[in-house]
């Protein structure tokens, strides 16, 4: 339930964050301090804050003068990738009849905190009544996600760029940030084909022909919907088409998402009686260690998920059909490749991605049993190894599948890798976000 704000509270905070720019904080803070002045007129500095008090209201009404209803027009786009610039134009009109704005620029309240907003300071010198100009709208998102923007407030510094002055709001929608990643030069992929019970239907009619490659005589007990009349009529005895089967490659891309929450401390870290106990050095060392495995852990998911994405359009360029598995605050499962989907929704799916505090693997590894009678080869991208994650990589190769192995980790792994599972490809994270991958 949210907790209630005082209107007090709100007005001040948005008075603080939008009202006044970095000068007229600055100036603000300075009629705080001569406002000491005021307990007696004794001392000179009150004169100073009368002064300083006096130009925020003339400031005030002269804003208040030039303060126009504005018009704004435009599109964000809804795609871009994490570290890219998102730009588009906006165009907008002064609606008054009569007079003229000033210093038009462009704000957001709340602006979430992974994007860098490079248009604040470019401003529309001056639009006349009715008059219509453009300006930029300039972002750079700093990390994936599925951001719902707030609205975008157009609004004038006239005059002396000290406060922000208009009532117009422009709603922004919700942009995906996808992960960015370096593309690799060779995937060596163990590969094969399996029967496909669905049908070529899945696989939009790409690669194997389902054509009937010939006839021959019919068998009792076979379907009449495969007889050939016409050869029958020409042979005078019955025949059937016979049809290639359906095979074909089908690849699962598994991503680990586990990260586990740091331990918390409950009240008897904050008891006087065993504070001292509790604040011992080694305490201390604990956990800014755990502290320090988290953190290390995030980064290591965010080259995980590079990492999935490289691995996804390099098979992109393929014939394969594509099962993404990554299982976070929900289970994803999604299916591409051979015209089903883009590579593109590969990545709208990455970019949703969050950590898993609990272990996902109870929720992942039956959904990928249930598929693995028809994939044929898997890739695990994970984060660590341990008895869950073995027991997934054996699950999977008892049932006849082909296995590779990716660990995105600095540190060594929680257990040791077993031998037989072949070869392990373990990457750091550094050499992920530098781009150095250039094999797996």
């Amino acid at each position: 339930m949210p907790q209630y704000v005082p209107i007090t509270v709100r007005y001040s905070r948005y008075l603080w964050k939008y009202e006044l720019t970095p000068a007229g904080r600055t100036l603000f803070f300075c009629v705080l301090v001569t406002s000491v002045g005021m307990a007696t007129v004794m001392v000179p500095v009150y004169q100073i804050f009368c002064v300083l008090f006096m130009a925020y209201v003339v400031i005030w009404l002269m804003n208040l003068a030039v303060r126009t209803k504005l018009k704004v027009t435009g599109q964000l786009p809804r795609r871009v990738t994490a570290g890219d610039q998102l730009r588009t134009e906006l165009t907008i009109t002064n609606l008054s009849a009569w007079r003229p704005t000033y210093d038009v620029m462009l704000w957001l309240l709340d602006m979430p905190a992974a994007w860098k907003f490079e248009s604040a300071d470019i401003a529309i010198p001056r639009l006349g009544p009715g008059e219509s100009g453009n300006i930029p709208l300039i972002f750079r998102p700093l990390s994936r996600g599925l951001y719902d923007l707030p609205e975008l407030r157009p609004h004038t510094t006239f005059p002396f760029n000290l406060m922000r002055s208009g009532s117009t709001r422009f709603p922004l929608g919700s942009v995906v940030v996808v992960p960015s990643f370096h593309p690799i030069q060779h995937l060596d992929v163990p590969v094969g084909t399996r029967y496909q019970p669905g049908g070529i239907a899945l696989s939009s009619n790409v690669g194997e022909s389902p054509e009937y490659i010939g006839n021959r005589e019919y068998v009792p007990g076979e379907p009449v919907r495969r007889l050939d009349f016409r050869s029958w009529a020409r042979l005078g005895k019955p025949v059937i088409r016979e049809y290639q089967e359906e095979y074909y490659c089908r690849i699962a891309l598994v991503l680990d998402t586990y990260v586990p929450e740091p331990p918390q401390r409950g009240w008897k870290r904050f008891n006087p009686f065993t504070r001292a106990a509790a604040s011992t050095p080694k305490s201390h060392s604990n956990d800014a260690a755990t502290a320090s495995t988290h953190a290390s852990l995030k980064q290591a998911l965010e080259a995980a998920v590079q990492v999935a994405a490289a691995v996804a359009d390099s098979l992109a360029a393929t014939e394969h059909l594509i099962d993404l598995f990554a299982a976070g605050s929900r289970l994803y499962v999604f299916r591409a490749g051979r015209n089903l989907a883009h590579f593109d929704d590969v990545l709208d799916i990455l970019a949703a991605v969050d950590a898993c505090p609990s272990n996902p693997f109870l929720t992942l590894s039956p959904a990928i049993a249930d598929e693995l009678s028809s994939i044929t080869t898997a890739i695990l991208i994970l984060l660590d190894w341990d008895k869950t994650r073995e027991q997934l990589a054996r699950t999977i190769i008892e049932s006849g599948c082909q296995l590779k192995l990716i660990i995105v980790r600095d540190a060594p792994t929680s257990a040791p890798l077993p031998g037989d599972f072949g070869e392990v490809t373990q990457l750091n994270v550094a050499s992920v976000f530098n781009g150095n991958i250039e094999r797996l």
